[in-house]
Order: C-alpha cells, then structure tokens, then sequence
C-alpha cells in the first residue's frame, strides 16, 4: 500500500469521527454526513482519494452489508416474530406490490414504455438497509416500531429480487425476448442463499460463544462475516439473505448466551465509515441534476408507493393510518441493491440501459441523501409506541 493511501485512509476515518460528533450536536443522520463527506471527497468534489482507496468499494459493500444483516438477522428472534411477525410480513409485502404496481402504473401513464415502466418499479422495491439500520441506531431507541422496521429491512430485498426476476421474465416477454432462466435464476439466488445460511448458522449456532464464558469473540464473529460473504459470492447467491439468515438461526439457537453476534455491532463501525464515504465518493451528482420530469416523477411514485403500501399493510394488520404512514417514510432509503439490479436490467435491455442507469443512479443520490432523515424523523416521531 502506498503512504498517500495510508494517509487518506487516517483522514477517511477521522472524517467518520468528525461525522458523529456532528450528528451528535445537531440531529443529523450520520449516513448522510458520511456521504457527503465522500461526495466532497470524491470524483463530484475535490477529486482527493487515491484510486486504490477507491478500488476498496466493492469488497467493503459486501463485509459491511453481510454486517448489517447478520444484525438484521439478529432482530428476527422467535419473541419478537411472535410480537410483530404478522406486522412485519404484511407491511414487507404490501409495501413491494404497492411499489410495483403505482411506479409502474404512474410512469406508464407518462409516456414510458411498459416494459421499462415495470423495470424501474421493480428497482423501486429495493432498500438501504445499512442506512436505515444506522439511522435508527443513532436515535437510541429501541421500541416496536423500530423492531418491526428492522423486521421489514431484513426480509423485503428477498421479495424485491423475487419481484425483479419475474419483472424481468414479463418484460421480455413484452419486448419479444424469451429467457426463462431469469426466473429460476431468482429463485437459486434466493433460496440458495437461504440454504447456504442455514449450513453456516447452524452449526455456528452450537459452536459460537463457546471459548470465553459465553461470548463470542471478535474473531469468530469476523470468520462468519468473511464465510458467508465469500461462500454467497462464489455460488453466485445473495449475500444480504445469507448473512440474515446465519444471524437469526444464531439468535434463535444459540441459548448459551446472550446477545449472538454483539461483538459485530462493537467492529462494524469502521467498516460502515469507510462504505459510506467510498459510496458517497462515487455518487455522480450530475446524473441527480439532469433527472428531468421522469426522474422527479419516479422520485415521487415511490415515496408515495411505500408510504401507501405501509398504510394498506399496517390497516390488514389492525395498525393506526398514521404508524402506517410513519412506516413508509422510515423505509425510504434506497442504494446499493438497486444500483445492482439496475446493471443487471441495463446488461438484459440495452436498449434502455442509459435511461435505466441514469434514473437509477440519479434516484439513489436523492434517496440516499434524504432518506436517512426521513428514517430518523420517523423513528423520533414513534418514539412513545410501545
């Protein structure tokens, strides 16, 4: 490694210290001053990280993401499905049909192609969930509400993928492709990454926590987070439900100690820093500058998909209009799984592939940005629900 990476790497992380003091003092949501950081930092600002910093992105994506959904597995205890399990499945599947169907239906009514129309809002269904799993740990609070969110984050990419896939199989059928492959391509990703999960948490289930009296250590933590990002990797499955998965099979079998996997909430944070400013880096602002009429209009269906979807879900379930619109705005978020989807749909379609990454690209910087804010707004509002 080169001194100025050494360099920039110190600076990257004091940048993540200077973030959370300031987001201690005003309320800010550190996601998005860690983004702006690297937005300032990067090719859209100063232009002052060394490629080989840069070149880090893609692997810290995942060792971050499979992190934060060892935790998200983690929240998915048999108790709290008990409690909120009829919420979190209802509002997860009302919130990605909903985005389906009022993306698609608006911009089809605008003059985008249907097939297209279908593609963006099957990229709409996809979340952040590193982003809204910070924003709500920065708030401290830990009620219902915030459970339930975290139940919606960890399982709604798993219908999202599925959706994309047969969003995918539908538009070429409309295109006048035929590729079923696409859908059983799904299906491997996902179930698949639900087979590799369980390989992995169970017997990490019996052996985790074991060395030291009861707890696990930082390196068994870290050797599962390395096993199920490079294992999902190699067979081609989602490292998002993978990781989900070993963390709450952990959590629901491992009764030898407490709290499975909390030595990952203790080392994730460098991690999470160094993402966010990386991702941050490579936002293009001028592709948010040049969205035009479609993307506003994009921007719009989905925020109003997910807190509609959020309304529908929460009402199925006997939950007051008002926390359905609350749940909505909470899962605003939007990053790194849609831009994946967007260059699989770009590669399927070339013939709209700059309107399909432009959008998407142009979409996340918004969603990004604001969404955190939006997460934690909502999650200070509920604060008094038990």
């Amino acid at each position: 490694m080169q001194p100025i990476s050494l360099i920039a790497l110190g600076a990257l992380f004091l940048g993540g210290l200077v973030a959370d003091l300031v987001s201690r003092r005003t309320g800010l949501p550190r996601v998005t001053l860690l983004l702006l950081i690297g937005l300032a930092a990067g090719a859209s600002g100063f232009d002052i990280i060394p490629i080989e910093l840069q070149g880090w992105y893609d692997g810290l994506s995942v060792i971050a993401l499979t992190m934060v959904a060892f935790l998200l597995g983690s929240a998915l205890h048999r108790d709290d499905l008990r409690q909120h399990g009829r919420a979190i499945l209802a509002l997860s599947l009302a919130i990605v049909l909903g985005t389906l169907v009022l993306v698609s239906a608006g911009l089809a009514a605008l003059g985008v192609p249907v097939g297209l129309a279908l593609i963006l809002a099957a990229i709409a269904t996809a979340t952040a969930p590193a982003a809204t799993t910070d924003a709500i740990d920065q708030s401290g609070i830990e009620n219902g509400f915030t459970q339930t969110v975290r139940g919606i984050v960890a399982i709604d990419d798993v219908w999202g993928l599925l959706g994309f896939s047969l969003i995918l199989v539908i538009a070429a059928q409309l295109n006048g492709q035929d590729n079923p492959s696409d859908l059983a391509h799904a299906f491997w990703e996902v179930g698949g990454a639900i087979a590799l999960g369980l390989v992995i948490g169970g017997p990490a289930a019996l052996l985790t926590g074991r060395l030291r009296d009861g707890e696990p250590l930082q390196i068994e933590a870290l050797s599962l987070v390395f096993l199920s990002a490079g294992m999902s990797m190699w067979l081609e499955v989602s490292f998002l439900i993978t990781g989900m998965v070993v963390g709450a099979v952990i959590v629901n079998l491992a009764s030898h100690h407490r709290r499975a996997f909390h030595e990952i909430a203790h080392i994730r944070w460098p991690f999470i820093v160094l993402f966010f400013i990386l991702a941050g880096s490579a936002l293009e602002v001028g592709a948010a500058m040049t969205l035009g009429f479609i993307g506003l209009a994009f921007v719009v269906l989905r925020s109003l998909a997910r807190i509609l979807g959020s309304v529908i879900g929460g009402r199925l379930v006997g939950l007051p209009m008002t926390e359905g619109v609350w749940y909505g705005i909470a899962l605003l978020p939007q990053a790194g799984v849609a831009i994946g989807m967007a260059l699989i749909a770009a590669q399927r379609f070339p013939l709209w592939a700059n309107e399909i990454i432009a959008l998407t690209i142009g979409t996340t910087v918004v969603f990004e940005i604001l969404g955190p804010a939006a997460t934690l707004l909502a999650v200070r509002r509920m604060q008094d629900r038990p």
